[in-house]
Order: C-alpha cells, then structure tokens, then sequence
C-alpha cells in the first residue's frame, strides 16, 4: 500500500471516529510502526495547514481528532446548534431492518418477525423520520402499513433502497445475523 493511500486511512480513521483515535490504534489498525503512522499524521496536520482549509488535525488526549480551524470561529458559532439523536436501540435497530427489507409492513407482521411487541420501536423510528405510515393494509381492521423514509436512506447513507445488502432467502435467522453484523 502506497503512503498516499495509508494517508487517506489515516485521514479517513480520524474523521470517523467520535473520540480522539490514538496512535497506538492507527498503527494497529494499519499494520505499521507507530514511528511511519506518526510521521504521517504530522504531514498531513502540514497540509490541512498549508492548505488554508477550515478544518485541522489536532493532537487532543493523547490521540487526534479533526477540530475547526480558530479563524472560522465566529462563523462556526453561527450555524445552528443541531443536536445529534442518541443511537438507536438494538430493538429498534432490528425493527427498522424488518421495515426496510418486508416493506411495506404492518406492526402486526413486525411482531411475527421478531417475536415481541414494538410499539415502542415503532414510536421511536417514527419520532426519528426514519419510517412513516404509509397507508392501510386492506385486510380486516385496516392495519397501517410502514415504509422507510427518505431520512432513513440518509442516516444509513444509502441512495436509494436498492442499495441495502441483498438477501437471498428471508429468514429469522438471516435477520438475526443482518443485524448483529451491522456493527
């Protein structure tokens, strides 16, 4: 691997994580001395430096972390302060999974699926935009279907729905292993 490409890890693993990544962890995490990670890291402080760019590198707690260039300051205190929703429930997590591969799908065929109640889930994604109801089942008692959202293929980072991994044949225990390998 080409010292460009490691660079771009490297850039890649600092951008990524929520807490300072250290340089024990690149190393690791990129098979090589901590002396090369290191020397990397410093060339690419230089060029987010030298590029004049609104953003840095900076070492913080003993790891590094990407921070806000000091002279965007006053502009970054003027973009709205939007909070980040806490990650989502593995219960919710799998309910969602359902929503999108079975969709659209009524609570009543979640509840089959998953083998316990979701109306919490069901609350949650919806409060969250990642699923809406999206019509009425046209069985007995008229039950509301769900679909995923547009915000949904954003949160995942998906382009369209197409894009989510295929499954050959649905069945609890691929659903079960979807989920526990979404990490």
């Amino acid at each position: 691997m080409n010292l460009t490409k490691v660079k771009a890890i490297i850039e890649a693993l600092v951008f990524a994580s929520s807490v300072p990544v250290s340089l024990k962890d690149l190393a690791e995490i990129l098979q090589l001395h901590e002396h090369t990670v290191k020397q990397l890291i410093y060339d690419l402080i230089a060029e987010y430096k030298d590029g004049q760019r609104g953003i840095r590198i900076k070492e913080i707690a003993g790891g590094y972390q990407f921070v806000t260039d000091a002279e965007c300051a006053d502009y970054v205190e003027k973009l709205k302060k939007v909070p980040r929703p806490n990650p989502l429930s593995q219960a919710a997590l799998e309910t969602l999974a359902i929503i999108a591969y079975k969709q659209p799908i009524t609570r009543a065929e979640i509840e089959a699926l998953r083998g316990v109640r979701v109306e919490s889930s069901l609350a949650t994604l919806l409060e969250r935009d990642l699923i809406q109801e999206a019509g009425r089942k046209d069985t007995p008692g008229r039950p509301i279907l769900y679909t995923t959202t547009t915000r949904f293929l954003e949160y995942f980072g998906l382009n369209t729905l197409d894009a989510l991994p295929k499954i050959e044949e649905w069945t609890d225990e691929t659903l079960l292993d979807l989920v526990m390998n979404s990490d």
